[in-house]
């Protein structure tokens, strides 16, 4: 069975056709090197991420929740419903090999801390959490000086800023072998 890696990143609001030409290369990046993408299945960001793999043939999933719409983008070969956004972080838990963050909002900060909280705590495996720019450069470095201060350095080798799509797909090559 192939690796899945799950994007989680923004879903609404416009953004910079730059954005969404990185979201879209990422997505066929992925395909490329044999992946299966997952991600929230709404638009923007996360349309960019599907039609970049389903561009050369790349297999997709969505996870949507009923609470905010069941309508998903065009470009998913398959959809999974939860009832809550808290069984949908789930269910990205259970179906992932890693993650790519992407620029994002309060609903994607969530989506970090709840997953690098359960893994330092234990309850999911360690996976790759892969920040793709600048974005959440800030947030990275807070939570990474409270981590030294507490001694716990350890836990922060998990999450892995890059600068480029190659650099992200070189980073899931090697963290997955």
């Amino acid at each position: 069975m192939k690796k899945v890696i799950t994007i989680l990143g923004r879903a609404s609001r416009t953004e910079k056709p730059t954005d969404y030409n990185t979201a879209y290369e990422l997505g066929r990046a992925i395909a490329e090197a044999g992946y299966l993408l997952c991600n929230g299945a709404y638009g923007q960001l996360m349309e960019a991420t599907a039609r970049g793999a389903k561009s050369i043939g790349g297999k997709t999933i969505g996870v949507v929740t009923d609470l905010f719409s069941k309508i998903q983008n065009q470009f998913l070969d398959e959809t999974i419903v939860e009832n809550s956004p808290m069984n949908r972080l789930n269910k990205f838990i259970k179906l992932s090999n890693a993650y790519i963050i992407f620029k994002g909002g309060l609903g994607t900060f969530i989506d970090i801390a709840l997953i690098w909280d359960k893994m330092f705590n234990g309850d999911i495996k360690k996976k790759p959490i892969i920040i793709l720019g600048t974005n959440w450069d800030s947030l990275i470095r807070v939570i990474t000086n409270e981590l030294t201060s507490e001694a716990l350095e350890g836990f922060i080798k998990f999450v892995i800023r890059v600068d480029s799509v190659k650099e992200c797909v070189d980073v899931l090559k090697a963290k997955l072998k």
